[in-house]
């Protein structure tokens, strides 16, 4: 099937904006690829930090994201880029809970990007609909804080932790490994209570060039399974290394190649920071396919 026609699915466990309701829930549903957007409340993301510290200035960008279509809105508190110091709950809550408080309603998706479970537990008593955690789920609270509150979740693969994850990633086989691990958690989380799943190969989380390159080229491979895949590597180190494009908010052109490139494979979803454009390249995409 064309890429445009396949339809992917989230379901959660409460009213969601463009669901319907079905006997296992709200479901969401669409069809070729749709694009999350990058909305980072931090004053040390590797490419937007302190951009959307004032309240003001990051609704402005939600809505213009909103405006030209992008589906998701992932609102993160915390850096998780190569050698980024932790922050506390009360420090990420401050960030988010105000952004996601103000967009609540709005008939847009909004997902949390965090590590924390009493930070997804938080947010999505505001009003995120979704939890996209970099560890892949790995602490059991935050596998109860989403299957208690019917949080879809994103569950993504990272070798290592934030601080040292690119401290020479070594694999056997990478595509082996990562999608493995990514079924199998999957697998897991749904049976422990959440009602559904993303699957993220986490792009630059722990891997090296040749990693993410093959990773890349299996996307097909993983989205032939029954859960949505994300792909995010938005302005990573990768598409420097390929290009050699230093600084980081110049590499949206090589951003919007990838991800294209992943939505012809399969992907459901691109998490992109240039947003809008990533949505109408994927409208003249699918146009000539």
């Amino acid at each position: 099937m064309n890429w445009t026609g396949r339809i992917h699915e989230l379901t959660f466990g409460f009213p969601v904006p463009s669901a319907e309701k079905g006997p296992n829930g709200w479901t969401v549903r669409w069809p070729g690829c749709r694009v999350m957007g990058i909305l980072n409340a931090t004053p040390d993301s590797f490419s937007d930090g302190g951009q959307h510290l004032q309240l003001d200035a990051a609704l402005a960008t939600a809505r213009r994201m909103r405006d030209t279509g992008v589906f998701i809105l992932d609102i993160g508190g915390e850096s998780t880029r190569p050698g980024a110091e932790p922050v506390d709950a009360a420090t990420e809550l401050d960030r988010v809970l105000p952004l996601i408080r103000a967009l609540r309603g709005e008939h847009v998706l909004l997902s949390v990007d965090t590590m924390k479970p009493e930070v997804a537990a938080e947010a999505l008593r505001a009003g995120a609909h979704l939890v996209n955690d970099v560890t892949g789920l790995r602490d059991p609270a935050m596998i109860r804080v989403c299957a208690d509150a019917g949080a879809a979740a994103c569950v993504m693969h990272m070798q290592g932790e934030p601080r040292t994850m690119q401290h020479q990633p070594v694999y056997s086989d990478v595509v082996a490994e990562v999608h493995g691990f990514l079924r199998e958690r999957a697998a897991e989380v749904k049976s422990a209570g959440v009602p559904s799943v993303l699957l993220d190969p986490g792009i630059g989380f722990g891997k090296t060039l040749d990693h993410n390159l093959s990773l890349l080229r299996a996307v097909d491979d993983l989205a032939s399974g029954p859960d949505p895949v994300l792909i995010a590597a938005s302005r990573k180190k990768t598409i420097d290394l390929i290009a050699g494009v230093p600084e980081a908010a110049d590499r949206d052109p090589g951003s919007l190649a990838l991800h294209l490139h992943a939505a012809r494979c399969g992907a459901a979803l691109v998490r992109l920071h240039a947003a809008g454009e990533m949505v109408q390249a994927l409208r003249v995409e699918a146009a000539l396919a």
